[in-house]
């Protein structure tokens, strides 16, 4: 196989100090970071949409970038094979261990159901033959619920029985590649399952089809072997007005709702977070107390701009509080996914390797210093101290929910005067988390 990413060497971690664009500044996959291994710790995917599939088309002009990757025609199953065979020698460059997948980014999507199912069965046969002998793996796979016409009404939550047939029809393929590909996980993505308007909605009809699409999903998936977890990946909008997996704490309570949160987890963006008026780490930590964080989708969005950019994170303060919230979990069920993709004008197939540099540096510091964080101490010290009160006898009877209304009325007229509530000390607290950040 001839080289795609010519004069482009392995990229290596050189530290710090270095100024070589093509190097690893804080990603030293070897490291050990509170007992593991750096890539243990950060088990990086490459998206095959974005990296192989995005390029530079907007809404306001065509492609920029060349993702032919030498095939003479795009749209082709030779194309299609030229993406595995740049994906595999950009991932073995990167020390990437895996990737993630649409049904319709591995091959193009044909009328005819059957013909686009015999096309993934020869790419995801191509896909083992190259990756045969490598330590690359599948860590999750989707349908594509969204892109074509027939979806415009959604998919689980659609109006037409017949469409809930295809939809059906595509997440069982879906899921028969990721069990053969190895897949950890498979995720969710509602798309278009949400509405425009409530005038010609049921809302509670479209959410109960959404839930048994799931739950076939689930029953199929273990009846064939899957032992990974299904995912939901939450998003507030766009391109629905409303989309019924808003944020994860919504997410969360549908599972529930539906006897669906055993078997389910989230796949929370970063950018999702942010059109939901979030904060990643918000998102996170919702996903975290509920024992459902599952797996990550790493980038941010544009805050000068109101829709999804997808951009490589760059932000090394959410990168930061994004992996101590992850290193709280215990680390994560399936991976962290780099569902960004390059600026338009960032065109070169160079461009490309210095994104992924550039995200995998930001998350391995942010590694780095939320292991400093909680070796220092100081922040979760504080929020000890801050509910200590509830550590004395009523307050224990208070969170055992052995205590009565009457009873905790009868302290406060003892009391007479309110009692003068610990400082949040909010600025303080920024301030040593900047210490650790800036040193």
């Amino acid at each position: 196989m001839a080289e795609i990413f010519k004069n482009i060497p392995e990229i290596k971690y050189e530290g710090p100090q270095s100024k070589n664009p093509f190097a690893f500044k804080y990603y030293d996959p070897d490291r050990i970071v509170m007992g593991k291994k750096m890539s243990e710790q950060l088990p990086f995917a490459m998206a095959w949409w974005h990296n192989l599939g995005a390029n530079g088309v907007d809404m306001f002009g065509r492609g920029t970038i060349d993702k032919s990757f030498g095939a003479s025609a795009e749209g082709t199953i030779e194309h299609a094979k030229a993406k595995v065979d740049a994906g595999i020698e950009f991932m073995k460059k990167l020390g990437i261990k895996y990737y993630c997948w649409h049904d319709v980014d591995l091959v193009p999507e044909d009328e005819d159901i059957n013909v686009t199912n015999e096309r993934l069965d020869i790419i995801s046969d191509y896909i083992l033959e190259k990756t045969a002998g490598t330590d690359i793996k599948c860590l999750w796979g989707t349908a594509n619920m969204f892109s074509h016409p027939r979806f415009m009404n959604g998919a689980g939550s659609t109006n037409d029985v017949n469409v809930y047939c295809f939809a059906a029809a595509q997440v069982k393929k879906a899921i028969d590649i990721t069990v053969k590909l190895g897949g950890k996980g498979y995720v969710f993505w509602g798309g278009r399952e949400g509405y425009e308007t409530l005038l010609n909605t049921r809302v509670k009809f479209e959410q109960e089809n959404i839930a048994n699409l799931m739950r076939m999903a689930r029953d199929y998936g273990r009846s064939i072997g899957f032992k990974g977890t299904f995912l939901i990946e939450p998003k507030p909008k766009e391109p629905m007005k409303h989309q019924y997996d808003f944020d994860a704490a919504t997410a969360i309570g549908f599972l529930k709702e539906y006897g669906l949160d055993k078997d389910f987890k989230m796949n929370i963006e970063a950018n999702h977070a942010t059109l939901a008026g979030h904060t990643f780490q918000h998102e996170l930590r919702i996903s975290r107390i509920n024992d459902m964080l599952g797996s990550i989708d790493a980038n941010q969005g544009d805050m000068m701009l109101g829709w999804d950019t997808d951009c490589f994170p760059s932000n090394v303060y959410d990168t930061t509080l994004a992996m101590y919230e992850i290193v709280k979990n215990g680390g994560l069920p399936v991976g962290i996914n780099f569902d960004s993709k390059n600026r338009r004008p960032s065109n070169t197939y160079e461009d490309m390797f210095h994104a992924f540099i550039l995200g995998m540096d930001s998350f391995a510091f942010g590694l780095l210093k939320a292991a400093e964080i909680i070796e220092d101490g100081r922040l979760e010290g504080f929020v000890d101290k801050k509910y200590s009160s509830f550590e004395s006898e009523l307050g224990q009877k208070i969170r055992r929910g052995e205590t009565t209304l009457a009873e905790l009325a009868e302290k406060a007229s003892e009391m007479k005067n309110v009692a003068t509530p610990v400082s949040g000390a909010q600025e303080y607290l920024e301030g040593v988390l900047n210490n650790i950040l800036l040193n």
